[in-house]
């Protein structure tokens, strides 16, 4: 197996590889020398060299706290000789809500929700015992936080048979989401979607479970099949670019409760 990873990585620039290289995108060269989050009418902007920016779309981004403001023009100030998307998730997560739009809210609730229906936490393996014993460590504690926090039942199950939760849980788990903008249930879903947990999204927000905790529990199969069978370097690399992502939108929501 070593031979034949080491021969891929000497032909990388072969064939495929090569047009894999091609198929990068060319990243655009910085324009801009000043950065700095300015009030406007509704919120804040994000100006370079003056100029306020926009979406991908062209809609104006403006937000509604400095704090947030800030953490954006930072990606931008901390860009090098190109502009690198991926260096800025905050931005991205910003500029997703704004082309999305307020269509979006009922959406990204009815989203959350139905995460929470077939939730990460409500399917347990049945063996080994060993990773019975992790996931009841830290997705029983999850869910008896959120049980007493919003005063609901869970049903979870064992194996992959779907298993309906309590139709009064769903209702009271959707109430709580109804008061949060756009920019927080962006934040909220990205979170669902990253985790594969909606109500780990929700415990994060009512602060029932800390960052940490929340990306640990999201991780017990992953980490236990690394224990087991080792590191595997590609799947550690998503793993780091996805919680890029997590601690972005775990920023947004910081921002937006301050």
């Amino acid at each position: 197996m070593r031979e034949f990873l080491e021969d891929a990585h000497a032909h990388r620039e072969d064939g495929y590889g090569r047009a894999q290289a091609h198929a990068r995108p060319v990243l655009p060269k910085r324009f801009y020398k000043a950065v700095a989050a300015v009030p406007v009418a509704g919120g804040f902007a994000i100006a370079l060299d003056g100029k306020a920016i926009r979406t991908p779309g062209m809609k104006p981004v403006v937000v509604p706290v400095a704090a947030l403001a800030a953490a954006i023009a930072a990606e931008w100030e901390a860009q090098g000789e190109f502009i690198d998307p991926a260096t800025m998730p905050v931005g991205r997560l910003v500029n997703a809500a704004i082309e999305g739009g307020e269509d979006r809210v009922a959406a990204l609730r009815e989203e959350i929700v139905s995460y929470t229906g077939s939730d990460l936490l409500l399917y347990r393996a049945d063996t080994p015992q060993e990773l019975i014993a992790e996931q009841e460590r830290l997705w029983d504690d999850a869910l008896v936080r959120l049980a007493r926090h919003f005063g609901v039942g869970f049903q979870p199950t064992i194996g992959i048979m779907h298993q309906r939760q309590p139709e009064a849980t769903l209702a009271r788990l959707g109430q709580a989401l109804e008061g949060e903008g756009l920019l927080a249930l962006t934040a909220l879903a990205s979170i669902t979607n990253l985790t594969g947990s909606g109500l780990l999204a929700l415990a994060l927000r009512h602060g029932l479970l800390d960052a940490d905790q929340v990306w640990q529990a999201a991780h017990v199969d992953e980490d236990f099949n690394a224990r087991i069978w080792g590191r595997d370097e590609e799947a550690a690399a998503r793993r780091q670019r996805r919680r890029l992502e997590f601690d972005a939108a775990v920023r947004v929501l910081e921002f937006l409760r301050g």
